[in-house]
């Protein structure tokens, strides 16, 4: 079957397309991603991926607009001059390395970088679904663009076997299981860089212990909050107008 016909018939691979669409566009309304950034979902079945490509605003990615590479990053669908953008071996990288994984965003935070450039201090576990980073939030000491396949495997290396990874006056890396909860997960790290933030603030700083990571743990229902807040984003960028209503049924 030719990649197009595959492309437009495929159900699975439309909503993987809306939802990248959809996660991108969200977390720029939510003012994580911005003129740069970008996301990437594994291609089910496929030594492939989905990414946005390098020139096309965060605001306005829409399905058909997505490049798709194999995992050297190299090029197998997309419109005619798209290309991915130059820091693609960030995900072709992490996705080789880490199966679990099905969905990467980098980020250029600011709260992620400047976590990145106090000497002494790491980014603690503030609030109650910092939990899914109780293993540790590494940081890649390359402050550079990751533009080569080397570097991709050497932040991979980094990344090892955490869900998130900073990097060095540059930005951030999250790791997740799907799109939506990606989105949740980029979401909740911004909040709880801030919150660490603020607590300094106010006084002597008392992050999450293991005691009580341990019972945060015990008690999630991952699923059932990345819905309900996947619903709730959705829901908000129809509101907006930032997601378009013939969206809605491959978001579901």
């Amino acid at each position: 079957m030719a990649d197009s016909t595959r492309r437009n018939t495929d159900p699975k691979l439309a909503a993987l397309r809306a939802q990248l669409a959809a996660c991108t566009r969200l977390l720029h309304r939510e003012k994580i991603l911005n003129y740069s950034g970008h996301i990437s979902a594994r291609i089910p079945e496929r030594n492939a991926f989905l990414i946005q490509s390098f020139s096309e605003s965060r605001a306005q990615v829409g399905p058909e607009g997505l490049v798709v590479c194999d995992m050297d990053a190299n090029v197998l669908e997309g419109p005619p001059g798209y290309k991915p953008p130059i820091e693609v071996f960030i995900h072709s990288e992490i996705l080789r390395a880490r199966p679990d994984t099905q969905a990467v965003v980098h980020t250029h935070s600011e709260l992620a970088a400047a976590f990145t450039m106090v000497d002494g201090v790491d980014i603690q576990l503030m609030k109650s679904h910092a939990v899914r980073w109780k293993s540790g939030v590494p940081t890649h000491m390359d402050p550079s663009h990751i533009k080569t396949k080397r570097q991709g495997e050497e932040l991979a290396a980094t990344i090892a076997n955490h869900n998130a990874g900073l990097l060095r006056a540059h930005g951030g890396v999250i790791l997740a299981e799907s799109l939506p909860a990606l989105m949740i997960d980029a979401v909740h790290f911004e909040e709880n860089a801030k919150a660490h933030i603020q607590a300094t603030a106010i006084g002597k700083l008392k992050p999450l212990t293991g005691a009580e990571l341990d019972l945060l743990t015990a008690r999630s229902n991952r699923a059932d909050h990345v819905g309900k807040l996947w619903n709730y984003y959705v829901e908000a960028g129809l509101e907006d107008g930032v997601i378009p209503k013939d969206w809605v049924a491959l978001l579901r």
